[in-house]
């Protein structure tokens, strides 16, 4: 039986419209190429989204690598700024166009095609697990979480798993992930009372009081950094008054901040520091402040170790490049997959992720597919 080609794999998924929620026929794909092959498949929909579970080989074996990846793409943007159709997987001297082709069809492709030829080929001595979403890119409520709620009411489960998310800056094999930092978001509003501005004795302006806060945050330096982690950001991210009068001081206005952190803070102890310092500002100003805070993910880290080393090998047999162990970047599912089993992320260079015009070089799709194959080859040697 011919081998999977990752590239024409990837081209049709990239011709599925699975803009989040939206499984637009990848999953069904995906599901069908598994099935084909010896894998038993689940549907595990949720809320309206669309996840894929794919096993070979025995349920709850001790020996059992995982995949993780996502099929649905974030909103395509202005249509009329694209140069190709952004679901037409259109190939330009070896470069593949779409939206998805780096984040991440790419990569589910690769080691979707790296898993079907490995059971196909050799004897398996334990399992492989594919859990494949579709809601990534949007809230990821009933994504990846969804699957692992799965696995856990129905006993199966995975040793280690890889994401296959984007990982590289620039070259491919420069960079993996053992972890991720935490991310906090905090909306606050600021509330007091609206009057002349030329008779701001009869007011209670909230704008010096959200001024004052907003610098008091931003002015904080929150840590130095650890050792396999930066020092964890704020960033105002916005201050609204929607204010459009020169003569009315308005009663409320609106911030938002953004933390990323590292493993010193959690977002119990970032939330407590913020009130802190919003109730002093209360007290100071007289005005009201409410905060509302979602944590999209805590920090955490796989300690470099066996799964990491197995990784980095590979890359590394595969590109000439030791990838240096990273924490950077933004949130991924890794985060969810990481209170399961031990994870890392390895995958394509990231430059055109969500652009206009996303596009991958076809000869990294299949650098990348031989790197999960050695990776399989490797584990269950």
């Amino acid at each position: 039986m011919p081998k999977i080609d990752p590239a024409d794999l990837t081209a049709d998924l990239i011709r599925c419209p699975s803009v989040t929620p939206e499984e637009g026929g990848a999953l069904v794909l995906l599901e069908d190429l598994l099935s084909d092959a010896g894998f038993a498949c689940t549907r595990v929909d949720r809320g309206g989204v669309a996840n894929l579970f794919a096993r070979w080989g025995d349920k709850g074996h001790a020996r059992t690598f995982g995949f993780n990846g996502h099929t649905d793409v974030v909103p395509v943007g202005d249509a009329a700024a694209w140069t190709v159709d952004p679901f037409g997987a259109e190939i330009r001297d070896g470069i593949m166009y779409g939206r998805g082709a780096t984040d991440m069809k790419s990569g589910v492709a690769a080691f979707a095609a790296a898993a079907v030829d490995f059971v196909r080929e050799t004897p398996l001595e334990g399992a492989i697990v594919l859990t494949i979403t579709g809601d990534e890119e949007g809230d990821a409520v009933n994504g990846t979480t969804a699957l692992l709620d799965y696995m856990d009411a129905a006993n199966e489960k995975m040793s280690v798993c890889l994401v296959g998310e984007p990982t590289c800056p620039n070259e491919m094999g420069e960079m993996m992930k053992i972890g991720r930092r935490g991310s906090l978001t905090a909306w606050l509003t600021f509330t007091g009372v609206q009057g002349h501005s030329a008779y701001p004795h009869r007011a209670r302006n909230p704008l010096p009081a959200m001024a004052r806060l907003m610098d008091r945050m931003a002015s904080h330096r929150l840590d130095k950094g650890t050792d396999h982690f930066d020092a964890s950001t704020l960033a105002i991210v916005t201050m609204d008054t929607g204010n459009p009068a020169t003569n009315v001081i308005p009663a409320e206005c609106r911030a938002t901040v953004n933390i990323r952190f590292n493993d010193l803070h959690s977002g119990a102890s970032l939330t407590d520091w913020m009130q802190g310092l919003a109730d002093d500002i209360a007290a100071e100003t007289g005005i009201a402040i409410g905060m509302e805070v979602k944590v999209s993910g805590e920090s955490f880290i796989t300690p470099p170790g066996p799964l990491s080393d197995l990784v980095a090998a590979a890359v590394e047999a595969e590109t000439g490049r030791t990838p240096e162990l990273s924490t950077s970047g933004g949130t991924s599912d890794a985060r969810f997959v990481q209170h399961h089993c031990p994870v890392v992320e390895f995958g394509l260079v990231g430059k055109t992720m969500h652009k206009v015009d996303e596009n991958v070089p076809v000869d990294q799709i299949h650098q990348l597919k031989r790197i999960y194959s050695r990776i399989l080859r490797d584990y269950f040697a």
